[in-house]
């Protein structure tokens, strides 16, 4: 399993303050972000693999909405995560 419960807390240490916050947007944004570089390695190899580009879809969309979220409620913490994940836009 590429996704084990030490990296997720890892993951929320680093963006969310704590492991145990879970629910912040930076945390979720962080974990959406290494779950699709995941998925897009993975479609690198297996080009057919439909059900996977689906998924991918669905959690770009999430990630894109809580950025817009915190692009609307804190600018500051939206252009920090960005830079900080090096994402576009």
């Amino acid at each position: 399993m590429y996704l084990t419960k030490e990296v997720k807390e890892q993951i929320f240490a680093k963006h969310g303050g704590k492991a145990e916050n879970t629910g912040s947007a930076e945390g979720q944004i962080a974990l959406f972000t290494f779950r699709i570089n995941h998925l897009t390695e993975h479609l690198k190899r297996n080009r057919h693999d439909y059900n996977t580009e689906r998924s991918l879809v669905k959690l770009v969309g999430k990630r894109r909405s809580l950025l817009d979220y915190l692009k609307k409620t804190e600018i500051n913490r939206y252009r920090e995560i960005i830079k900080e994940l090096g994402i576009r836009k």
